[in-house]
């Protein structure tokens, strides 16, 4: 299990393919909250899409946070706001 308390703000969520997910907003309980600009694109866009603790697989020496999923399968377990 991951140390969530290492995830920090502003550090990028990649799918475990190394694709860009989306960028930590910030924590909220066990779930990464990704900010708005990462929201995708028609009813998608402009609001905030969060990760569940479950689908994070690693946070690297860098911050980059890493998901046990690739970035087109992990996109669809996003939670929206």
């Amino acid at each position: 299990m991951v140390d969530l308390s290492s995830i920090q703000e502003h550090a990028e969520v990649i799918g475990a393919d190394g694709v860009h997910v989306g960028t930590v907003d910030h924590m909220d309980g066990d779930r990464i909250k990704l900010t708005k600009k990462d929201s995708g694109e028609g009813s998608h866009k402009g609001h905030h899409h969060y990760i569940s603790q479950g689908l994070i697989a690693a946070v690297e020496d860098d911050g980059t946070v890493r998901l046990s999923a690739n970035a087109d399968v992990a996109v669809t377990f996003e939670e929206e706001a």
